[in-house]
């Protein structure tokens, strides 16, 4: 089971929110942002905040950090991590299990992430074979588009998609993101999009509208 950091908003939950950081970040990276999304004060959620193993990225050479999969190229649209995708994938599910077993409901459980952990938000979230409540993929894209077709099951073929990208990102191209966007958006997946005069990172307005998000997907 993968370490992680949790906060409830308030207690019991009624939901969780399992949130993947990006390369080199850990659990602590989103954090701070809960009380910054405006949310509800009678939405009850816990917050799983996970920390991503320790392994060699090559673009980095080779330097150990916190990731979620291996990246070999600079062009993060090709040549895939298929082994590192899986492991983490198989984590990730474990972390949903164990939402279940405290009592969240599958329904209940939305799958975010930033860059990296939006990815593997997109690729779990996608795959599950129970419904999930929702996904929120920031600044990501997607991974192995070319097994969609394979991965992709009608449990969450209507699952609500929140997805956001800076135009201006040097680290995940913009252009990546949208064609995200649209090839989902081919897929028939419902997809609630937005864009942000900014880099690689996410904004208070972007915050706010994620915050809204929840709340729709939630309440």
């Amino acid at each position: 089971m993968l370490p992680a950091v949790e906060l409830e908003t308030a207690h019991p939950p009624t939901a969780s929110i399992i949130w993947l950081h990006g390369l080199g970040a850990d659990g602590h990276d989103f954090e701070p942002i809960v009380p910054e999304l405006g949310l509800p004060e009678q939405l009850s959620i816990r917050f799983v905040f996970p920390h991503a193993p320790a392994m060699p990225v090559s673009i980095n050479n080779g330097y150990i950090m916190p990731a979620w999969y291996d990246i070999r190229h600079t062009d993060l649209g090709i040549e895939h991590d298929t082994e590192g995708i899986a492991n983490s994938a198989r984590r990730i599910r474990l972390l949903i299990e164990q939402e279940q077993m405290r009592g969240i409901a599958a329904s209940r459980i939305i799958l975010a992430g930033f860059s990296q952990g939006a990815a593997m938000a997109l690729h779990v979230g996608l795959s599950h074979r129970e419904r999930l409540a929702g996904i929120i993929a920031l600044s990501g894209y997607l991974l192995q588009p070319e097994h969609l077709a394979d991965i992709r099951t009608a449990s969450n073929q209507d699952i609500p998609i929140f997805m956001a990208h800076g135009v201006n990102d040097p680290i995940v191209p913009f252009a990546l993101g949208e064609k995200a966007r649209l090839t989902l958006g081919e897929w028939g997946y419902s997809i609630q999009w937005h864009a942000y005069p900014m880099e690689h990172h996410v904004c208070a307005e972007e915050i706010r509208a994620v915050g809204h998000w929840i709340a729709e997907c939630l309440g």
